[in-house]
Parts: structure tokens; sequence; C-alpha cells
């Protein structure tokens, strides 16, 4: 183990990682909304962005963010594209003109407290 402190980028990315680990199959986050959860504020662009320099054979379930409202925002067609829609549908998750249904298949992760 290094004794290197994480840069403050890394921990940003990290916070983003880790959160973005826990959205459960056959569910969907926004960008700004994984961005609040990953104690990011509003850093939606930023999440896109970081999500789109993801390694090809990253294990994060990156098909799981939409934008707001549950639209796609990687285009039909595109290799990401059809890959995002494919492994949603193949989680039992329905498409239907371009967005997902954010009251049936939105996560809500219950806050603990006290």
């Amino acid at each position: 183990m290094s004794d290197t402190p994480e840069s403050p980028a890394q921990m940003r990315r990290t916070a983003l990682y880790l959160t973005l680990a826990q959205v459960p199959e056959g569910k969907v986050v926004s960008y700004g909304q994984l961005a609040e959860l990953a104690g990011l504020g509003r850093a939606a662009r930023w999440v896109g962005r970081t999500l789109s320099q993801l390694p090809g054979d990253s294990k994060l379930p990156w098909h799981r963010v939409m934008a707001a409202g549950g639209r796609l925002s990687l285009p039909a067609g595109s290799a990401s594209g059809d890959e995002q829609r494919a492994r949603l549908r193949s989680e039992g998750v329905s498409i239907l003109n371009n967005r997902v249904d954010i009251q049936r298949h939105g996560w809500r992760p219950v806050e603990h407290s006290g």
C-alpha cells in the first residue's frame, strides 16, 4: 500500500466510482443525482466526462447513468449507445422514446440516519 495521499481529483473519482458501483441491476440514476450521492455537488457534466473516460473493460455499471429525466444521452446507433441500451434491456429496464421510466427504474437509495 502506498503512503502517497490521493490527489483531490483522484478522491473525486474514487467517490464517484464507489457510488456508481452501488447502483443495483435494473435501476438507473442521472448524472446529477450520481454527483450529489457521491458528495460532489452539482457536477453532472464532470460525471459524464469522467465516465466517458472509463477503460473499455471497466466493470462499473456506467450504462445505468442517464441524462436528466431518464433520457439516454448516448446516441442510438453508436457503439456505446447500443451497448447501453442492450445492457439496460437485459436487466429488465424498458426504454421508450429514448427514455427510461424514472418512476419505475430510478434508484433511490434509502438514507439511514441516527
